[in-house]
């Protein structure tokens, strides 16, 4: 095992960029380490990190942050239509999809660009374009640390909803996930019905699009709307796409009828965050290094100092915007700690 560091900048592990410091550091890179740390060092103050693109860093960590560095892609098994693919939780996402891809192994495609870890994809169980993480989940495996012991958990034990999972919400912070099997489709169904993906193929003259055409057209959208969190401090979409009911949807779109709006289960509807965020005025505001970035409203920005407390302001003052114009409720998508 890996020594514990004191003292150390987390700037370097997170989107945001934002400088705070952790008490107590550790890389780890099996499930054996975890199983060998003293017990006292779970019951401590303690952050999990993954590739740290979801998280918005408000306060410096006293106690211990584990960053999951647990690498490793196994095919474990195949039949004539699909193969089980397991990978380490401290994978690359992206490079994971890329990995599938060059295989041919459909499911991911929709899910390229998307920034962080195999890790986290099922706590947040990630999705764009018409995918959801668990549309291609098998099992995962996570260690317990009030246990101390590894456990696998299948599709219905995970309770995937939208950008949730009972690692998000029920047992927040009490599993730390060690790897992720995926079922991949040997002979890949493409899911080309979002809008934004039929264009940009019928603009390349794709007729008959591969995995491959799906994956690039899908980095193409997302580079050309989203900021890369390489040039700017970002972690992506800030909010969910709230769901309401239909008679609050039915009383909104008399008032605003070009509000965009999706099905939803059960008669709810999915409004669009980034557009509610808009109409309240916020895109491209700044203050300080704390902002809106200029082409996408659901996406805060930090444009170079900026403190976690002074997005997080922000957003509060985001939030509260929408509710007072449209009654309705702002989520977070990212983890503030």
């Amino acid at each position: 095992m890996m020594p514990v560091q004191k003292n150390i900048s987390l700037l370097p592990y997170n989107s945001f960029h934002l400088d705070v410091h952790a008490a107590e550091f550790l890389l780890v890179k099996s499930a054996e380490e975890l199983q060998n740390m003293p017990g006292q060092q779970f019951a401590e103050p303690m952050l999990i990190l993954g590739g740290g693109s979801n998280v918005l860093l408000t306060r410096n960590v006293e106690g211990l942050v584990l960053k999951i560095d647990i690498r490793g892609i196994d095919e474990l098994k195949e039949d004539s239509t699909h193969v089980y693919v397991r990978a380490g939780a401290g994978e690359n996402w992206h490079e994971f999809v890329q990995y599938a891809i060059s295989r041919n192994w459909g499911g991911l495609e929709n899910l390229s660009l998307i920034p962080g870890s195999v890790g986290a994809a099922p706590i947040q169980n990630i999705g764009a374009y018409g995918v959801e993480l668990k549309d291609v989940f098998y099992e995962l495996e996570a260690f317990d640390r009030k246990k101390k012991k590894v456990f696998t958990y299948g599709l219905n034990d995970c309770r995937f909803g939208y950008r949730d999972s009972f690692f998000k919400s029920a047992e927040k912070g009490r599993y730390i996930i060690l790897n992720v099997t995926f079922l991949l489709n040997k002979k890949p169904v493409l899911n080309t019905h979002y809008g934004a993906i039929r264009e940009e193929l019928k603009k390349k003259g794709v007729h008959a699009p591969t995995i491959r055409d799906v994956s690039e057209t899908v980095i193409h959208i997302r580079r050309s709307k989203l900021p890369d969190p390489a040039e700017i401090g970002n972690a992506g979409s800030f909010f969910k796409n709230p769901v309401v009911e239909q008679e609050l949807f039915l009383s909104l779109s008399a008032k605003f009828p070009d509000m965009p709006a999706y099905p939803h289960e059960d008669q709810s509807v999915k409004l669009a965050a980034g557009w509610l965020i808009e109409q309240c005025g916020w895109k491209g505001y700044r203050k300080g290094d704390a902002g809106v970035h200029k082409d996408q409203a659901l996406v805060l920005v930090n444009y170079g100092k900026a403190t976690g407390r002074e997005i997080f302001d922000l957003s509060e003052k985001i939030a509260a915007s929408v509710q007072k114009k449209f009654g309705v409720k702002l989520e977070r998508e990212v983890n503030v700690f």
